[in-house]
């Protein structure tokens, strides 16, 4: 019977994360072909150890769980696990959390035992319906394969929540359906073959919304604050590649998702709670949150042979076991729970990966023989990191900030309501978010978009700069843009994702990844960067290389990596980020919303996921071997960031209205004493006096050692270092800036700039500097130099006439001298005429250039040689 195959593989999935399930009464219900199984509450213990996530489940329960099993059609219509309202609250391990995990702590090692003895139950149940001698090996292998890879899972209403401190992080989905797809991404039943070992399938989100919001001391949302995300709906292309047939896992792996449209809405009191988030992600990645402790390793293997002996410790579970077939032993993931133990969080993604395997074949391979005993078989070690591309593109996002302002009802006892005024929105096209990874060896992110701009919308701090009723033009509210548009640019941002048609996967081709450093750079250069996308793009690489054999486990942990170990590691770390380019108007409007951006940023009390370790110097330190130092000197791991922005224009005008008195002091740390502002109104200044600053091109670059603590502490123990290794325990910090010149323009009434008048003719410069790591392990060390300047600035001019000059001087008083609520400047009509003359051009009063041949500022010494020539004349009359 096709039932004693097929239910022991749904069994084991379905006890295996659900308490208090009774085996027999589930069977009986599969073998109907339809089961609901109604408030159900999940094994919080097993998801916590096999996520191996930085986090802990509060609660998870499932309303309800449907299982369709179509037994009359199982070759044809696929099984359908469907989900209605599942919910899940998650918070960050604390250390005490962290502790109660480890080995010493036997309450996680029986709640995971005693699932793992439930799992391996059913089997027993399964015996007494004795396999059907008429189905040969082969259909029956063919049949799960079928079965497996057409599995339909459908989710009703996901949520979602993390809690932390204050902040409360909800994602509620009303719909989630994966399902099997053919070449052309529809819907159909499919099945591996020889001549084309791809599986494909689709993911529909439907209706996504992500709410945060703040709690009180007591654990509850006083006022729910607007969603950040509401009813967003995406797609995800789901693409495996096996080498075989008996793969046991794919060789390559690509997830990628599509968003048309994305609207993000973050109003003040989000803001703080959204870059705590934020912050949250980086301190995970770069493990400075979440990390194994020491000697948890050790504990974690412990672990896995107290399981291990759990399971195979009484003869008769053990017997028990073996006489089932070998296929159901392989099948069922929770049996091989070593592998996962150790392999944390990727395995149980892969879990999900449909083994496309000859059980028989690879039982061979693993063991050598037939009597179930892979069981005890360590990981193979042929068994080869596959390739995962996982890349996330948006059509078009846009984020709107806004300031909120509590509003009473007109009862006395209504509860008050929050009120919203949008102040700043910011609109991107063609974003793109790719990750490619093998393994810890490589890794790869390249993030991008074609174009953005931002605009001010309505009013800010009382200034109804923006409002309906001024009828300004849409041009005037965009203060930035960036880049191309995306109907003109075209689709490049999809070039090679699963929704690009010209992709090799949506061909029929096997896709080629490069996986080479040194072709990697040759390839993803800026130029080839900016012809896809046209505004941003980034590309962060990250690749290791054993020359001994030994790789680190967690090549973000810096305890892992051991003075001896330097040499036979060798990592490489660079980010290259490139602007096109952008015109930047930073008027009054622009700059207010800004500013009151980081007051809302800086207006928390959160403590950081990660502080500065206390320096502690060791006064016994011992002597590195000459071994040692050697490797050092071969190789020393580093991460370089290079930034570079193209054609950038910054227009600076005078302010029209400046309340920078009452956001500057709350941004220097003082506090906010002002009361709320009764701004006059507001009347835009025609024409506009302005700066104009033109740079062609700007590079900087910022290099520092990937382990500067464990580097610093070995080089300053050695009495003569050498000049290479002193070198890399410095960060250091270059800057070019190319063609940068100067003029004063002007705003008219009809939003056109007169023609610029020059002050400062273009010039480059460039400043070099550098600074040590870890000062306090060079105070013995006089002749080392904590910090160093050098800049270079071969010539500068700067020329205007006195008109020009007190415009200029004029523009800055209006900055720098706040004059109430609105600007009090008034521009005299003459002295703009004087300034921007048409009829001929006349000399300037003053020109003053300055020459600087060399210039270097260090710790202990200055010098620096400067040659400065004036001329000065009587403006013709």
């Amino acid at each position: 019977m096709l039932e004693s195959y097929v239910t022991p593989i749904l069994m084991s999935y379905v006890n295996r994360y659900i308490k208090n399930l009774k085996p027999s009464d589930l069977q009986l219900s599969l073998w109907g072909g339809d089961v609901v199984l109604s408030k159900l509450e999940l094994k919080l213990d097993v998801l916590e150890q096999e996520l191996k996530l930085p986090f802990t489940f509060l609660s998870g329960h499932i309303h309800e769980l449907r299982i369709h099993v179509p037994w009359t059609k199982l070759g044809s219509e696929p099984v359908v696990i469907t989900i209605n309202t599942m919910e899940c609250i998650l918070k960050l391990k604390d250390g005490a959390q962290e502790d109660h995990e480890s080995c010493g702590s036997s309450s996680t090692n029986r709640s995971t035992t005693e699932s793992m003895k439930s799992a391996v139950k059913p089997r027993r149940v399964q015996q007494s319906a004795s396999p059907d001698p008429d189905l040969p090996p082969g259909y029956v292998q063919s049949l799960i394969r079928r079965v497996v890879n057409n599995v339909n899972i459908v989710i009703n209403n996901l949520i979602l929540k993390y809690v932390e401190d204050d902040i409360v992080l909800s994602v509620n989905i009303t719909s989630a359906e994966c399902y099997t797809v053919d070449e052309f991404w529809d819907r159909a039943f499919m099945d591996i073959s020889a001549t084309d070992l791809v599986l494909r399938k689709m993911i529909n989100f439907s209706d996504c919304t992500v709410c945060l919001d703040k709690r009180n001391a007591s654990g509850k949302i006083e006022f729910y604050q607007e969603p950040l995300l509401y009813k967003c709906s995406f797609k995800t292309r789901l693409h495996f590649t096996y080498d075989n047939l008996n793969s046991k896992m794919p060789s390559i792996i690509k997830v990628h998702t599509l968003v048309e449209s994305l609207k993000l809405s973050i109003s003040d009191q989000q803001l703080p709670m959204f870059i705590r988030i934020m912050q949250l992600g980086i301190a995970l990645y770069y493990g400075e949150i979440g990390n194994f402790k020491d000697g948890e390793s050790e504990d974690l293997i412990c672990h896995t042979k107290d399981m291990l002996g759990n399971i195979t410790g009484t003869e008769d579970e053990t017997s028990s076991v073996m006489q089932y077939p070998t296929q159901y032993i392989n099948q069922d993931p929770y049996l091989h729970q070593e592998d996962d133990q150790q392999q944390g969080w990727v395995s149980w993604a892969w879990s999900f990966v449909p083994a496309i395997v000859s059980y028989e074949d690879e039982e061979n391979d693993s063991s050598g023989i037939g009597d179930g005993s892979t069981l005890h078989q360590p990981k193979s070690q042929s068994l080869k990191d596959p390739i995962i591309s996982i890349g996330f593109y948006c059509t078009k996002a846009t984020v709107t900030f806004k300031l909120t302002e509590m509003q009473a009802e007109s009862s006395y006892y209504s509860p008050q309501k929050v009120k919203s005024k949008e102040v700043i929105c910011w609109e991107q096209e063609g974003t793109t978010v790719e990750v490619l990874m093998k393994g810890e060896l490589f890794f790869d992110c390249q993030i991008g978009f074609v174009g953005c701009q931002a605009m001010c919308l309505k009013g800010i701090m009382g200034i109804k700069d923006f409002e309906e009723n001024m009828n300004r033009s849409e041009e005037e509210a965009y203060f930035f843009n960036c880049g191309e548009n995306l109907s003109a640019k075209g689709m490049t941002y999809l070039t090679n994702s699963l929704f690009d048609y010209r992709s090799p996967e949506n061909n029929s081709i096997r896709a080629e990844f490069i996986l080479d450093a040194a072709h990697h750079k040759e390839t993803y250069t800026e130029i080839a960067g900016m012809q896809r996308f046209g505004a941003f793009y980034m590309d962060y690489l990250y690749t290791m290389e054993s020359t001994s054999g030994r790789v680190s486990g967690n090549q973000q942990d810096l305890s892992s990596v051991k003075s001896e170990d330097f040499g036979s590691v060798q990592e490489m770390s660079t980010k290259s980020l490139v602007v096109g380019p952008l015109n930047l108007r930073l008027d009054s409007s622009a700059v207010h919303r800004i500013m009151k951006m980081i007051v809302c940023a800086l207006e928390h009390e959160y403590e950081p996921y990660s502080r500065t370790k206390p320096d502690i110097m060791d006064g016994n330190r011992t002597m590195p071997s000459s071994e040692e130092v050697a490797s050092l000197e071969e190789y020393i791991p580093t991460r370089l960031t290079t930034l570079t922005v193209l054609k950038c224009t910054i227009i600076i005008p005078v302010a029209e209205f400046n309340l920078l008195d009452h956001l500057m002091p709350i941004i220097m740390g003082e506090k906010n004493l002002s009361g709320l502002l009764n701004a006059a109104s507001f009347q835009p200044l025609r024409p506009l006096p302005s700066i104009r600053i033109l740079v062609d091109k700007v590079n900087l670059e910022h290099s520092m050692p990937m382990y500067a603590e464990q580097l610093v502490h070995v080089v300053s123990s050695l009495g003569q270092p050498s000049d290479n290794l002193l070198h890399y325990c410095y960060s250091h910090c270059y800057l070019k800036i190319f063609g940068f010149q100067a003029a004063l323009t002007s705003l008219d009434s009809k939003g056109l700039y007169c023609f610029p008048v020059p002050v400062i003719p273009s010039f480059s410069t460039a400043v070099y500097g550098k600074l040590i790591k870890f000062p306090k392990y060079w105070t013995k060390r006089a002749h080392v130099p904590l910090t160093e300047c050098i800049f270079e600035l071969p010539n500068l001019t700067v020329q205007a006439t006195r008109a020009q000059t007190l415009l200029l001087q004029t523009i800055y008083q209006s900055w720098c001298h706040p004059a109430g609520n609105v600007s009090s400047v008034v521009v005299n009509e003459a002295l703009l005429n004087e300034v921007f003359q048409t009829s001929g051009m006349t000399n300037p009063a003053a020109e003053v250039s300055l020459y600087v041949f060399d210039g270097t500022l260090g710790l202990l010494d200055y010098s620096c040689v400067f040659m400065c020539s004036a001329h000065l004349q009587r403006p013709d009359k």
